[in-house]
């Protein structure tokens, strides 16, 4: 029993260590020290501060649908990087990088696992709504905002991360800065179609719990509806 429970304090350690110094866990990226460990520990914890997020938006609407959202939520951003990452990977190396593959996959999960971090952070804001509001829109804009927020913040640490990857390598650097500019919109763009396509992640109280909806119309039209609802206007 004793090994389990250190194995999750070391996973648990290298998030710490991230957040105490980001400055040298970027550097031990850019020297490949313990990719493979890095690599683990962010994407257990991530996954799990993931899950602890997505199961608080869920249950704005059921029980049911806390559980669906505690796994779809990690799925969200992991299969996005998933789907994401070769572009990213291959046109760097196309243009002249000199980095692995586990370099690049290191530095892009540790970004995911600072939006992990920060979502979590925000867990206390969105459990307090949930208790003390019954108005969806409000709860699912509130939700919405913290997901812009820690997107942006996570999206500035993974430029500053692959600037740093990249500082030794002199060749085609200026396209590759505008490669990984395109390559952010391109994430941010995927991440939207998948969340909606995986669907609800908040469930509207009113309606029957459902695993997915049919496709219909797009999250900004959607995101447009919700403020109009609360002004208003609709």
């Amino acid at each position: 029993m004793v090994q389990p429970q250190s194995q999750t304090t070391r996973y648990f350690g290298t998030v710490i260590e991230l957040l105490r110094d980001r400055s040298a866990f970027m550097a031990e990226i850019h020297q490949s020290v313990k990719l493979n460990i890095k690599v683990t520990a962010l994407l257990i914890c991530s996954s799990i501060f993931f899950a602890i997020y997505g199961g608080i938006i869920g249950s704005f609407h059921s029980w049911q649908q806390a559980l669906s959202s505690a796994i779809k939520l990690p799925a969200l951003y992991l299969i996005t990087l998933i789907i994401c990452f070769p572009t990213l990977y291959f046109f760097n190396i196309i243009f002249g990088s000199r980095k692995t593959f586990g370099q690049y996959f290191t530095m892009v999960i540790t970004a995911v696992a600072v939006i992990s971090v920060l979502l979590f952070s925000f867990a206390p804001i969105s459990l307090f709504f949930l208790i003390s509001t019954n108005n969806y829109q409000f709860f699912v804009l509130l939700n919405v905002a913290v997901f812009s927020i820690t997107g942006f913040i996570g999206v500035k640490f993974l430029y500053q991360g692959i600037r740093l990857l990249s500082k030794d390598d002199e060749e085609g650097d200026e396209t590759r800065m505008k490669i990984l500019r395109f390559w952010l919109m391109l994430y941010g763009f995927v991440g939207t179609q998948l969340a909606w396509t995986l669907r609800p992640f908040f469930g509207n109280p009113g309606t029957q719990f459902v695993l997915f909806r049919e496709m219909e119309g797009n999250f900004y039209l959607s995101l447009m509806q919700a403020i109009g609802e609360i002004l208003g206007i609709n």
